[in-house]
């Protein structure tokens, strides 16, 4: 039941039962930390939720993996974000959206200079006052859906994933800022693909009623 695994065309199966992702995010005041193995951007206040089958998960931080963690049809892009959210009773859902190098990514643009401010500082803190997480962009419905774990330790297991289908796009500016944070000899903080071992991968696509 770990993370990340690779979500390729053959496993995945399409459905258009599971809904859109209902989005309830707010504008809240968030504190950017340089966690020596990655950028973490963390909401201090009340940030909205997600709601997944019925149950609300509240949205608490995001962090950036270079490359990206998950793959599709076996390929690895350059960056995946990660929008961790928590329910009342401890279960936790992670949004993943992967980028490709191209144009900036807007939410980033918005964060380059306090991210430049604490790149080489391991630990370095910095109020970055309100960050809106509407201002993440999805960029699409579809998604993929598992069941998987925390790709960091303690890799808790029963972690409801949804990646993004839609891969958007970074510049390599952007990119590097959130490398420079990653003080190991591997420059790199994506954990490898774990085993699927049977577990079912879904791709939400909505069907014709939903999209009109």
């Amino acid at each position: 039941m770990q993370s990340p695994i690779d979500m390729s065309n053959e496993r995945v199966n399409i459905v258009s039962h599971l809904g859109r992702l209902k989005k309830s995010y707010k504008p809240s005041n968030a504190t950017l930390r340089n966690r020596g193995h990655d950028m973490m951007l963390r909401w201090e206040d009340e940030a909205g939720a997600i709601e997944i089958n019925g149950t609300e998960y509240v949205l608490h931080q995001c962090h950036w993996h270079s490359p990206s963690e998950h793959t599709i049809n076996g390929r690895r892009y350059d960056l995946e974000l990660h929008m961790v959210h928590e329910s009342e009773d401890g279960k936790v859902a992670v949004i993943g959206i992967m980028y490709k190098t191209g144009r900036p990514d807007s939410f980033l643009s918005s964060l380059m200079d306090h991210l430049e401010a604490i790149t080489d500082i391991t630990d370095g803190e910095r109020a970055v006052g309100v960050i809106d997480p509407r201002h993440i962009k999805f960029g699409s419905r579809k998604y993929y859906r598992y069941i998987g774990s925390l790709t960091v330790p303690p890799c808790t297991e029963n972690v409801v994933w949804s990646i993004v289908r839609k891969v958007r796009t970074v510049t390599r500016e952007q990119m590097s800022l959130l490398r420079v944070a990653v003080h190991d000899d591997s420059d790199t903080n994506a954990r490898p693909l774990q085993s699927i071992n049977n577990r079912p991968i879904q791709l939400y696509r909505p069907d014709d009623k939903e999209e009109n």
